[in-house]
């Protein structure tokens, strides 16, 4: 029960991060946010701060909360009856522009998070407006289209933008004019360290990203010599700085540092100066299709090192351009963009639907980050000051990306995903910038209870756990096998009841969960009734908790291929629960193309 409880919990934390209350139009005011203190800077480990390993600096910079001590909180605060709409301004590459692609999509996902707030009421009855202005990357066009905004279209806050020059131009327009900032895509680490109190960023900035990829590479791959091959733009320049600094913290500077102009497309001059150097790993820092013709250009050359990449090297061009040669690639990334919670599941079918475009980390933050600034609106009222007050005042934000956390700087600061090409698809997994204490997965996982009995039966059961699987189920039958459907949309208590009746009454030698819930539940029936389970979900936490009766496939893997794994099973090991566990853990085949390890993961991709 207390399980199920925690379950139906976080179930309602997902869905209130995806859809913010009711307006409250500034009925309640959070007022300042309270001095808080984070030490040590942007949670960064102790073999990784600078000079760490030779004495403690006697006072640390950006640990306490940026204050904000001027007049503005003062300003009479409107009713929605004092306004026709709520304008907010929007910044960002949407035309006319290398990156207008990226800047379209974190447009879409902003309009789609102030449509369904629109939908739900607006601010008291009165629509939220966004105000478009392009960034078209210069500064002198930048700064007048932010002014513009300010002074024109009378915003009380804005989202923006992508490159992080324009974003300083925007810092230093709201030093002046005060006026609240959200960023969803600019990962320039320099941005919160101006110490201009009004800006908050929803992204894991580059020094997050460059510690991150450095624990990876250093010390949990044990790799040395590392080449680093960025875009020379400030996007390169400035993201590689941190990783240039960690690497040298950690004991192994760069060996070598090449860098391309935006728009090339040959890269073997690069590739052949970092051939030449014997380097163990390159690091690539550029966007998704640079990322995917220096693979393929790699591998053609015979250059067979591991690679790893900054989050904006993830994109539907990496896979398109390298193909094959992406495999084993590792790239950070802002959240785990293959999972199936609801809330998450639910935003890419409507993003899809309203803009026929798939979802990417600008589209999904731009959605998340522009939900914190509608809600710290509501909850502020229309005052600048209390607005932002109500953006400083936020430590953690769960939306559908997943949690964000917030240090005192208004800078999130949550563990990165790793990203992992296999077989043609990036898995995902969180990774921490933290040396870890202890290491997991490093033994096989393994039953030593007592043996199960042989089921006697003429048909051998097999369970089919999820939503409308009593109607799916009567298509999977197999000769000398019968699949039960539950459905999982009955209370818990009912489910439960059902599926311990499928192992004790009806001897079922094996279950199939169909989605991420079910396979939950289904895990914990497994381990009071020595139960195997192929559950299909993208949550790899199934399988990290050492429980040896879970075996996972990929969401999107046909509930019949999942049938023909279990049967695979059975006919070889018998009809025993047990020896089907030993079987399927011992990285036999079955389905014809799937194997798993010990740990119920795949050994071997289709």
């Amino acid at each position: 029960m207390r399980w199920q409880t925690a379950g139906v919990a976080l179930l309602l934390a997902a869905a209130a991060g995806a859809q913010p209350r009711t307006c409250a139009c500034g009925s309640a005011p959070p007022g300042p946010p309270p001095n808080r203190t984070l030490e040590p800077y942007a949670g960064a480990p102790d073999d990784l701060r600078p000079f760490s390993r030779f004495t403690k600096p006697y006072y640390e910079h950006y640990t306490k909360e940026v204050e904000y001590n001027g007049a503005a909180r003062d300003v009479p605060t409107l009713k929605p009856a004092d306004v026709s709409e709520v304008a907010i301004g929007f910044l960002g590459p949407v035309r006319e522009h290398k990156d207008e692609a990226l800047g379209r999509a974190m447009l879409h996902g902003a309009e789609m998070a102030v449509d369904e707030a629109n939908a739900r009421g607006g601010y008291g009855g009165k629509p939220f407006r966004l105000k478009v202005h392009n960034d078209a990357a210069l500064w002198g066009a930048s700064s007048n289209e932010i002014v513009k905004m300010v002074y024109d279209d009378k915003v009380w806050a804005m989202l923006g933008s992508i490159s992080g020059d324009s974003t300083h131009i925007a810092l230093r327009v709201s030093l002046r004019s005060e006026l609240p900032i959200v960023n969803s895509a600019a990962t320039d680490p320099t941005i919160p360290e101006t110490i201009i109190p009004w800006i908050l960023t929803s992204i894991q900035d580059d020094r997050v990203q460059s510690y991150t990829l450095a624990r990876r590479i250093y010390s949990d791959l044990g790799l040395k010599r590392v080449a680093l091959l960025r875009v020379n733009e400030r996007y390169g320049r400035f993201g590689v700085i941190k990783f240039r600094d960690a690497s040298r913290r950690l004991g192994h500077p760069l060996i070598i540092e090449q860098k391309f102009a935006p728009g090339d497309v040959d890269f073997s001059r690069q590739l052949r100066v970092i051939q030449d150097s014997g380097v163990d790993a390159i690091v690539l820092w550029t966007d998704a299709a640079p990322a995917g013709m220096i693979l393929k250009q790699m591998r053609a050359m015979g250059m067979r090192q591991p690679v790893f990449g900054a989050a904006r090297v993830v994109g539907e061009d990496l896979l398109r351009l390298a193909g094959g040669a992406a495999e084993g690639l590792e790239a950070v990334y802002p959240f785990d963009p293959t999972r199936d919670d609801p809330a998450w599941v639910d935003f890419q079918k409507r993003f899809t639907q309203k803009y026929a475009a798939p979802v990417d980390s600008f589209s999904a933050l731009g959605y998340d980050t522009m939900n914190i600034l509608l809600d710290a609106i509501c909850r502020a009222g229309l005052n600048r000051a209390v607005i932002r007050d109500a953006l400083y005042g936020l430590e953690r934000y769960k939306g559908v990306t997943g949690e964000m956390i917030f240090d005192p700087n208004a800078k999130n600061i949550a563990p990165l995903y790793l990203g992992t090409v296999k077989s043609g698809k990036l898995t995902f997994r969180r990774y921490s910038m933290e040396r870890p204490y202890a290491a997991v997965r490093e033994h096989a996982v393994e039953f030593a209870g007592p043996p199960a009995e042989d089921v006697s039966a003429k048909e051998l059961t097999i369970g089919l756990f999820g939503p409308q699987a009593d109607r799916l189920a009567p298509s999977l039958q197999a000769s000398g096998y019968r699949v039960v459907g539950i459905p999982s949309e009955a209370s818990w208590g009912k489910s439960s009841t059902d599926l311990v009746n499928l192992v004790y009454q009806q001897n079922a030698i094996g279950l199939i969960a169909t989605d991420r819930a079910a396979a939950h539940l289904a895990e914990q029936i497994a381990v009071k009734t020595f139960l195997p389970v192929i559950a299909l979900s993208a949550d790899r936490k199934l399988t990290s908790t050492n429980i040896p009766w879970i075996f996972r496939l990929d969401a999107d893997t046909p509930v019949s291929a999942a049938v023909d794994c279990l049967i695979d099973a059975a006919r070889h090991a018998g009809p025993n629960r047990g020896r089907i566990r030993e079987y399927l853990a011992g990285g036999n085949r079955v389905g014809g193309r799937f194997a798993f390890d010990s740990h119920g993961e795949l050994r071997a991709r289709p």
